[in-house]
């Protein structure tokens, strides 16, 4: 497998950490998100992730005849993962203006804190990429991408849009914290998402026999963030 594939998961997984810092730029010109975009980016996020887990990656699994035993081991294996990172963060709290503001060892650790939360979304593009140049797909820059794989990626970038909103909204009332700042902390609050895509690309191609506990790895961390992170934080804003 060349560098190049590697390159083009990293990039994809960077696309879809960039779409946390869009979620501040409408905020370069309003003072506050309204309610009801609010809880509407929540819902459609979370309605995106479930659908792209069940009708993309399970779907996948299936076309790829894996057995229900590897599916729904890797489904296990995904939310036990999300529920030890939540585990390993568990009171461990930062504010957004700590990562704008904040001095080398201050970003340092609040990246290691975000690597944890991170991380399974990564793993699902990069779980997605496993068929790249072996399938029937979309041919882009050279590559045979297949269609999940973009699905994926831009999945993962609409769900961080809100998030990107949550950053910046206390961001955006600090006299001391510029567009530019606002923009880039958000965008750092998801720079762990192309690492564990590059990760999990990686060892989906040491096995190939392992394609369909990759998937259901990714939809089961997929769909438990979105029952356990997106939901909650969805009927928060709409309090």
């Amino acid at each position: 497998m060349s560098l190049a594939n590697y390159l083009l998961v990293f990039v994809a997984g960077l696309i879809a950490a960039f779409g946390t810092a869009l979620g501040t730029v409408p905020l370069f010109f309003l003072e506050d998100i309204s309610d009801w975009l609010d809880v509407s980016l929540w819902g459609f996020a979370g309605g995106l992730m479930a659908s792209a887990s069940v009708f993309g990656l399970l779907f996948e699994a299936y076309r790829k005849h894996a057995t229900f035993l590897q599916v729904g081991a890797g489904v296990v294996a995904g939310v036990l993962l999300v529920v030890v990172a939540h585990h390993i963060i568990e009171g461990i709290e930062y504010r957004p203006k700590d990562i704008a503001e904040g001095d080398f060892q201050t970003i340092l650790t609040v990246f290691m804190v975000l690597l944890v939360h991170s991380f399974p979304e990564g793993i699902a593009i990069g779980v997605s990429f496993a068929g790249l140049d072996t399938a029937t797909g979309i041919h882009l820059g050279g590559f045979t991408v297949p269609i999940i794989a973009i699905i994926m990626t831009l999945t993962l970038a609409f769900h961080n849009m809100p998030e990107g909103v949550a950053v910046g909204v206390p961001l955006n009332h600090e006299e001391s914290v510029g567009n530019g700042r606002m923009f880039g902390a958000a965008f750092f609050t998801s720079v762990p998402q192309p690492i564990g895509a590059v990760i999990a690309f990686y060892f989906i191609q040491l096995a190939e026999a392992f394609l369909g506990f990759g998937y259901g790895f990714a939809a089961g961390a997929m769909i438990y963030l979105v029952v356990d992170d997106i939901i909650p934080e969805g009927l928060e804003a709409g309090e």
